[in-house]
């Protein structure tokens, strides 16, 4: 199955826990946790080395709020990209997060996750 092709509703209750884990990980600086759902593409190009370090340096990475909300869904080839708006428990201001989620060896992993 091509996941372009399930409705919103079906991609949102697979991507939004996914989205609450990485948050919740992110907060706790857990490197293997939080990548747990990675595609092994995405996994083999996630330096762990510099992850840990942004985890360590990022105030943002550390402090993200558990209340998110979803913006929109964008379809594109063999991926779906959904977005969210993301705040911090200790930065004013807004945030947007992405993940881009894809199927592999029949089943729905992340290829793609970042907050700008």
């Amino acid at each position: 199955m091509n996941i372009i092709e399930m409705p919103d509703e079906e991609i949102l209750a697979i991507a939004n826990p996914m989205w609450a884990d990485l948050v919740k990980y992110s907060n706790e600086g857990n490197y293997g946790a939080f990548t747990r759902q990675f595609s092994s593409s995405f996994i083999a190009g996630a330096n762990e080395v510099e992850m840990g370090k942004q985890f360590a340096r990022s105030e943002l990475a550390k402090a993200l709020s558990p209340d998110y909300e979803y913006l929109g869904i964008i379809r594109r080839g063999e991926y779906v990209t959904v977005l969210y708006k993301q705040r911090s428990t200790k930065k004013p201001g807004e945030w947007l997060g992405r993940l881009v989620l894809g199927y592999e060896k029949d089943k729905v992993r992340i290829f793609g996750a970042t907050i700008f």
